[in-house]
């Protein structure tokens, strides 16, 4: 006779349930504070646009924001320039650049904290940029 009980004779052997596995590891964003979200970041501060994508140019992340700094940038120049021969665009200067400046806080805010955040219609037009 057995030491087990009846019932836990009959039954027959039965393969122990698989491990549960782990969901598979998703690349995370880059850390806060990183070099390359610093210089993406710095890339909306006007004619730092333009030095980002020279200097950078082994980063996707940061070409990626420089393009979209450089459109912002050329903007601002072209309707600095335009404003400044007709009357009517100077006294609407101001609110267009409050324009640009919250459009680059925004983008400067996203880039630092690791995100690829595309820009409406500014995002469009830096992707024509060829480097």
């Amino acid at each position: 006779m057995s030491s087990l009980p009846e019932e836990q004779n009959d039954q027959p052997n039965q393969p122990a349930p698989p491990a549960q596995t782990a969901p598979p590891a998703q690349a995370a964003p880059a850390a806060k504070g990183s070099d390359d979200n610093l210089m993406a970041a710095l890339s909306y501060i006007f004619l730092l646009s333009v030095v980002m994508l020279l200097v950078k140019k082994d980063s996707d992340y940061v070409q990626f924001h420089a393009k979209q700094g450089t459109v912002l940038f050329i903007g601002e120049v072209i309707l600095g320039v335009v404003g400044s021969f007709t009357w009517f665009l100077f006294y609407l200067w101001d609110l267009v650049w409050l324009l640009f400046v919250i459009v680059s806080i925004i983008g400067f805010y996203q880039a630092y904290r690791g995100e690829r955040y595309r820009l409406p219609v500014v995002a469009d037009l830096a992707d024509k940029i060829k480097i």
